[in-house]
């Protein structure tokens, strides 16, 4: 018994050590936990908080998105320009690292 809460513990089914609280409140069961409850945690399962709506999901609400008749986004400018990639001269002879045994 805690306060006027009459908590029950039964093993977990496949479980060796958790155990089930079952927590009644004038021999109606108003909830279960997996661990000990504190009077507060009685309290809490007797009376929850009120929960409030839930919105209703609109299909027009699409955020982020651009306006019917606006104008797209301008291309970002890239003020970097690219290297440009010299040719290599024709007959130059490059090594062949397959060849070495520097390893």
């Amino acid at each position: 018994m805690v306060g006027k809460y009459e908590i029950v513990a039964q093993p977990i089914p496949h479980s060796t050590h958790m155990l089930r609280y079952t927590v009644f409140l004038d021999g109606k069961r108003i909830g279960a936990l997996a661990s000990v409850p504190a009077e507060s945690d009685c309290r809490f399962l007797e009376s929850p908080p009120p929960v409030p709506p839930l919105k209703v999901y609109s299909v027009t609400y699409r955020p982020g998105r651009p306006k019917n008749g606006s104008r797209p986004p301008a291309a970002p400018v890239d003020k970097a320009q690219p290297f440009p990639r010299e040719e290599l001269p024709h007959g130059i002879a490059l090594p062949d690292f397959r060849e070495t045994d520097d390893r």
